[in-house]
């Protein structure tokens, strides 16, 4: 069951921060970085373009997560407005709950994001170890969440990728979202199939178009996992899967608290009309929960509420929160043709 979850693709890694979404093309004081500048180490993810490393900034030795994506891959696979999004989204949202964009640059074969490293490694990771989470451990985080969500979807960005894989945990043990690769501006609608087939809303599946509401689905889908130690639609493959988010027929595990369990039903409504957080007042529909009835939302926003879990950092350069990655060939990278450089020089302007 705790296997990695695998994405659906669509078109084919704080500082002290203020909680807000960045004015559009603020770029938030982005720093400008050279690959040189960097003693490359530790691998703390993979992924389809590259993967994530540890650095250190020789100058001023401070650490971060560094992602690496092949130019080739990224235009093999046609997603250079997929992945310009992703870094014009990251310069936009300022969040204490969201891993922060410091800059981003580009060479010949690669492209660079220098994102801040955070040590405690993923809440999948976790999870995992734990089995499942008390109710108020597992509320603890969901706070967190609803709060990053409000803030995007007053921005109109929707992130459609929630997953114990994209939550990492801070030195004090909170929560960071990460991996904006399926984020997207969206006003309305959007129709593209993308995701987590264990956290796909029914209208993604059924092409009926999809919005903001749809993160609330997959927060339903989160809760559940956290406090039963498995997604509550599960098969072997993606079409079972489906199958079953269609059917929404949910077992819960008997400790469940009755509040949890209304919650989780009223986000798992497939009718997103009528699902919890896609009413008028929505973001507020949610907090106003009566699971989250003695949530402080002040106190969850500045962080001063002890956290349920703080994990084992033993210093800046510490990975060992993160599952260990062998090295690979990553520095092999195809080289482009003049057509195709020309698709990174709007990367330049960002």
């Amino acid at each position: 069951m705790f296997k990695k979850k695998a994405k659906s693709g669509e078109d084919g890694a704080s500082t002290g921060v203020v909680s807000s979404i960045g004015e559009a093309g603020d770029g938030r004081g982005q720093q400008k970085f050279t690959y040189g500048e960097f003693v490359v180490s530790t691998t703390l993810g993979t992924g389809t373009f590259g993967r994530v490393r540890l650095v250190q900034h020789k100058a001023t030795k401070q650490h971060y997560a560094l992602k690496i994506l092949k130019k080739s891959e990224i235009i093999r696979l046609k997603q250079v407005d997929h992945i310009k999004s992703e870094v014009t989204l990251l310069k936009l949202i300022n969040h204490p709950f969201v891993v922060n964009l410091i800059g981003h640059f580009q060479d010949e074969k690669k492209l660079y994001m220098v994102l801040e490293f955070v040590h405690g490694g993923e809440l999948f990771s976790h999870l995992r170890r734990e089995g499942r989470f008390s109710d108020s451990h597992g509320r603890y985080y969901a706070e967190e969440i609803v709060l990053a969500f409000a803030a995007m979807h007053s921005a109109n960005i929707v992130y459609r990728d929630l997953k114990p894989e994209n939550l990492l945990i801070t030195t004090t043990g909170h929560m960071k979202i990460t991996d904006f690769g399926f984020a997207k501006m969206i006003e309305d609608k959007t129709w593209t199939l993308c995701g987590t087939p264990e956290y796909l809303a029914p209208e993604i599946i059924q092409s009926k178009g999809h919005g903001k509401p749809v993160d609330w689905w997959a927060l339903g889908i989160l809760c559940f996992e956290m406090l039963a130690g498995y997604p509550p639609f599960y098969d072997e493959n993606p079409f079972g899967i489906y199958q079953k988010i269609l059917q929404g027929k949910i077992e819960f595990p008997r400790q469940f608290d009755p509040k949890a369990k209304d919650l989780i039903k009223k986000l798992l409504t497939n009718d997103k009309t009528k699902r919890l957080g896609s009413g008028t007042k929505k973001s507020e529909d949610v907090k106003g929960h009566k699971w989250f009835a003695k949530t402080d939302w002040q106190a969850v926003l500045d962080m001063s509420l002890p956290a349920p879990f703080v994990p084992d950092v033993s210093g800046d350069h510490d990975t060992h929160n993160f599952d260990p990655y062998p090295d690979s060939v990553e520095d092999i990278a195809t080289p482009l043709s003049a057509k195709d450089k020309e698709k990174f020089e709007a990367f330049n302007a960002l």
